[in-house]
Order: C-alpha cells, then sequence, then structure tokens
C-alpha cells in the first residue's frame, strides 16, 4: 500500500511540473523554418499554426506558429487575404503548417469588397460554408470587410478589439451588398487577432 502511495506522489509531482509547449515561429515567404519550442504561458491550452496570404500590390505569404488560449481551425476568403489556420491541443502538436487554402470552388457566393471600394461577388472554397461580414469603427469612419468564411470560425465567440460586429450567415449572398468606406489592413489585423487569441 505503501509504494502504491508513493508511485502516486511521484506521479503527481511530475506531472505537475510540466509545461505546456508548443513551436514558435513568424515566416515571411512560405518559410517557418527557424521553430523554436516555446513553453507556453498561463491560459495558453492550445497550439496554434496559421498561413496568411495576401495577394494586393505584393504578394505576401506569412506563416505563424505559436500558443493560444483559443483558436479554431479553418479558412477565411476576403478574395485579396487568405487565411488557413489549424488548431490542436497537445504539446507541440503544431509542427506542421496550416494546410494550404483549397482552389476547389463549393459553389457558395458571398460578397467582397476589393482593395478599390468595388462590392463583388467571390467564389468560396474548401471548408468555407458561410459568409462573413465584419464592421468597425477607426476615427469616426466606418471599416467593412466581407467575405468567406469555415463555419467554425464563425463560431468563435469573443469580442474582437475596435470590431463593432462580426457576423456569418448561411445563404449564397447573404452578406449584402452594401459597401462603405475601409481600411482594410486595419480590419484583417483585428480579425486575425481575435482568431488568434480566442
Amino acid at each position: 500500500m505503501d509504494l502504491q502511495i508513493s508511485v502516486f506522489l511521484l506521479f503527481i509531482l511530475f506531472t505537475a511540473g510540466h509545461s505546456f509547449s508548443c513551436y514558435e515561429c513568424t515566416g515571411l515567404n512560405g518559410s517557418c523554418a527557424d521553430q523554436k519550442l516555446k513553453t507556453c504561458p498561463s491560459g495558453s491550452s492550445k497550439c496554434m499554426s496559421l498561413t496568411a496570404i495576401t495577394q494586393a500590390e505584393i504578394s505576401v505569404k506569412v506563416k505563424i506558429k505559436d500558443c493560444a488560449p483559443a483558436c479554431q481551425s479553418g479558412s477565411m476568403n476576403f478574395g485579396f487575404t487568405i487565411v488557413t489556420s489549424f488548431c490542436c491541443y497537445t504539446d507541440l502538436c503544431n509542427v506542421r503548417d496550416a494546410p494550404d487554402h483549397s482552389n476547389v470552388t463549393n459553389g457558395k457566393k458571398c460578397y467582397t469588397i476589393d482593395l478599390q471600394n468595388r462590392t463583388t461577388i467571390l467564389s468560396c472554397s474548401g471548408t468555407e460554408d458561410r459568409c462573413i461580414k465584419a464592421t468597425a469603427t477607426l476615427e469616426d469612419q466606418s471599416l467593412v470587410i466581407k467575405g468567406c468564411a469555415s463555419k467554425s470560425i464563425c463560431e468563435a465567440t469573443s469580442p474582437v478589439p475596435n470590431v463593432k460586429s462580426v457576423s456569418c450567415c448561411e445563404g449564397n449572398l447573404c452578406n449584402s451588398a452594401q459597401s462603405v468606406s475601409q481600411s482594410f489592413l486595419f480590419l484583417c489585423c483585428s480579425l486575425l487577432s481575435y482568431f488568434l487569441l480566442h
């Protein structure tokens, strides 16, 4: 009996000191070769891997791996920016990169607003089965971004700093054609931090 109690106490001692770890890196142009091990801070119980591609005047591909308090696996497509994410729940599980964005259209269509502030129709692909619309206010200017998103991304419930609303809908072109003046970079950064940290 004493041996069983000793083994149990040793088990508690060794597992209590174990910290949750993830790979960490930020890579431009699709490379995340300089991965480091990171002990996650208290409250971060997930590892994430994210790939963001911006196709504006200059195409940029960024890969990020890190700890996260919460995150969602899936993809968002705003036409000029595409984000795919992979989340997992065990030590060092984010060794693999987020999956590449699927180019196979799935029949879903959503409105998007391009960099010239024109509303166009975007064909969704892969797991993007919802239309997304986000609205924010920056210095008395209304900002709107629209596109396609995976259901898992839409089900995230934490508030986004500086964003009044994030809404998703299921029907084709359900995220309305109305557009307003916008700053895409600001809203994309807010949404990106929302999905990474919540």
